[in-house]
């Protein structure tokens, strides 16, 4: 059930938001103390409520889930109320989960230095050139594509494991080389930076309080995700059913993803089609439907190793298995579409707007492509590769199959 509030509530700036650092009370504007005393409920955690004392003010330590305080919180519309929040509560933190729930107009936050800005000035990195990335309740792999030589990265950790375990992970993909320093406890009175590299990283007792800063270096030969479509089919486990190279680069191009999308990568395979649409850009999701168990579990593997753990696989055989999933915004069909129903069901789902991109090498699969273009209109190619291969002691031209694309607009 949607949580409301009424519109003369809406109206009031009950709802402070503090950040507040390891200097804890110290650290705060007068405006922003002014408004943590005249509170008459303060949430925070017990280290951000411990930071904050003395308060006169009654007190709540969030449970877990935090939403589970939601409606009690909202229920207080229009009395003077706190929430205490690490750093800047709209990097990362609780503010923009608040301000889904309150309107902006019932909010007086007071932002405190974030770790991203409070790590640039310890190590002299400029904020603007830096990657800022959280891995707190979220997988080791989303780190992935963003291990790129050169790069200045920031990253918000989940507790003192954290930095051996990014360690391990640029040891695994050839970047032992890179630079990885724990800045621990930022801004109060336990701060500690410590630095070592990835290979032979050996930092132990780290504060679970911690900001990790990771310099990338790496050789000629470290796994480096390239951050154009097409990546070299070695990247992928495979049992052949994989969109090769040059093909999906064209089919990504055909596809044409926006940030925010959601795609079907209906009979997905390897799962290279939806993987490499979610690199593009990180707020991209993608749905891969597999009906072959072997291979729906080596999509996840794909996905965690190429560093898109978010991509969902739907484990069945469509057009079933496309039952109840939220609309998308793109649909590639790389098989399936001889299926009764598979074209038509993807046709039905397919947003307003969106692109629907399908490819076949089979005479019964370009039958069914033809009719579609037919009736529907849409763009339809023939896609040729030839690579030269030796024959003999010279070379000559080998060709793939030819791959039938047809790419339709939902009007």
């Amino acid at each position: 059930m949607p949580l409301s509030m009424s519109a003369e509530a809406e109206s009031i700036a009950w709802l402070t938001i503090v950040g507040i650092g390891e200097d804890g009370r110290a650290g705060l504007s007068p405006a922003a103390r002014a408004a943590l005393d005249g509170a008459s409920l303060v949430y925070g955690g017990r280290r951000h409520l411990a930071l904050a004392a003395p308060l006169s003010a009654e007190t709540r330590v969030w449970p877990s889930p935090i939403a589970d305080a939601y409606p009690e919180l909202l229920a207080r519309s229009g009395r003077p109320t706190c929430i205490l929040a690490t750093g800047d509560p709209f990097h990362y933190g609780i503010g923009a989960e608040i301000a889904r729930l309150v309107p902006a107009e019932a909010l007086r936050v007071f932002p405190h230095a974030s770790a991203f800005s409070l790590a640039c000035a310890r190590l002299g990195w400029p904020l603007a050139e830096t990657g800022c990335l959280t891995l707190h309740g979220r997988s080791l792999p989303r780190l992935i594509p963003h291990l790129q030589p050169g790069a200045r990265l920031l990253v918000l950790t989940w507790d003192g494991s954290t930095p051996a375990a990014v360690a391990a992970l640029l040891r695994a993909r050839g970047l032992g080389a890179s630079r990885l320093t724990v800045l621990e406890a930022m801004g109060g009175p336990r701060e500690r930076r410590r630095s070592a590299l990835a290979e032979g990283f050996a930092l132990d007792d780290i504060d679970p309080l911690n900001t990790l800063g990771v310099e990338v270096v790496g050789a000629a030969d470290a796994q480096v995700v390239p951050l154009s479509p097409g990546l070299d089919d070695a990247w992928f486990e495979n049992d052949g059913q994989l969109t090769k190279a040059d093909i999906r680069a064209v089919t990504l191009g055909a596809l044409r993803p926006r940030a925010g999308q959601t795609l079907w990568d209906i009979g997905a395979g390897a799962g290279s089609i939806s993987i490499e649409w979610m690199l593009r850009h990180p707020s991209l999701r993608a749905v891969a439907v597999e009906a072959n168990p072997a291979r729906a579990a080596r999509i996840a593997r794909n996905a965690d190793r190429l560093g898109v753990p978010d991509l969902r696989v739907v484990e069945g055989r469509a057009p079933d298995a496309l039952a109840g999933l939220a609309p998308p915004d793109a649909i590639f069909i790389g098989g399936g579409v001889t299926v009764p129903g598979v074209l038509d069901a993807a046709i039905e789902a397919l947003l307003p707007g969106g692109w629907l991109v399908a490819n076949v090498v089979t005479l019964e699969g370009e039958a069914v492509l033809l009719a579609a273009f037919a009736v529907r209109g849409g763009s339809l190619k023939r896609l040729t590769v030839a690579h030269a291969d030796p024959v003999g002691h010279l070379h000559g031209w080998r060709g793939a199959m030819p791959v039938t694309q047809w790419a339709w607009a939902k009007r």
